[in-house]
């Protein structure tokens, strides 16, 4: 491989730049995220409200994120995440539903930790951060809409929910990305691997073939 030129050299500081931006890029970040894309969301009924009598059940699912790369001189994403939620809230006499769609907004930063490793921060959203439109199904569901104000309550427990989750100890271990271990597990496969003939058979070769190139000189005349 002939040695690259001065022009294609860089510096380390602007190497290790380079390197982050492709570790950490937007397709990188999007492939981990979207692991959770179109998970089904399912739980309740759960009693609420005085004497635990309303039950609330809410299904729907995780949509693909987007995200895009934020301005500054940290590796930093803006990643935003869709969620279907469709809410039915039984009061007994009658069952209110309710459908939610949610944009769950969450900064993901790389940053570089001792040990050669990558670390990503997840800064979780702020309630009022998160979207949220709801559609009630009926008059007396919208009615109920506004009087319990189903969209701040939404907000509230979508930020708790996603604090909690992000802290959790298996997230803090797949936000790590040790660097030094993948480069060791490279440059095992391409290390140069141990020729099959060894040096004393190239020796012994290359002795055979000078002595019958000199035969005649090695051995002198041979008288008859």
């Amino acid at each position: 491989m002939p040695v690259p030129s001065e022009t294609e050299f860089v510096s380390y500081q602007q190497w290790g730049l380079d390197f982050f931006a492709e570790a950490v890029s937007e397709d990188r970040i999007l492939g981990a995220v979207n692991n959770i894309a179109g998970q089904p969301i399912d739980f309740g009924p759960m009693g609420v409200g005085p004497g635990k009598i309303a039950k609330v059940r809410a299904y729907g699912e995780i949509g693909a994120a987007s995200a895009h790369r934020i301005e500054g001189a940290q590796i930093s994403y803006r990643v935003e995440l869709p969620v279907s939620l469709t809410f039915e809230v039984n009061l007994q006499v009658e069952t209110h539903t309710f459908h939610a769609e949610l944009l769950v907004p969450l900064t993901l930063t790389a940053q570089a930790v001792e040990g050669v490793k990558i670390f990503i921060t997840i800064d979780p959203p702020r309630s009022s951060e998160i979207e949220v439109k709801v559609q009630a199904e009926g008059i007396r569901a919208t009615i109920m809409q506004r009087v319990v104000n189903i969209e701040g309550e939404l907000k509230r427990f979508v930020a708790k929910y996603v604090a909690r989750e992000t802290s959790k100890p298996h997230i803090e271990e797949a936000r790590v990305i040790d660097v030094s271990a993948a480069i060791d597990k490279a440059w095992g496969s391409i290390a140069p691997k141990p020729a099959k003939s060894t040096v004393t058979d190239d020796f012994a070769e290359a002795l055979e073939a000078e002595i019958r190139e000199n035969e005649d000189t090695l051995l002198g005349p041979i008288e008859g």
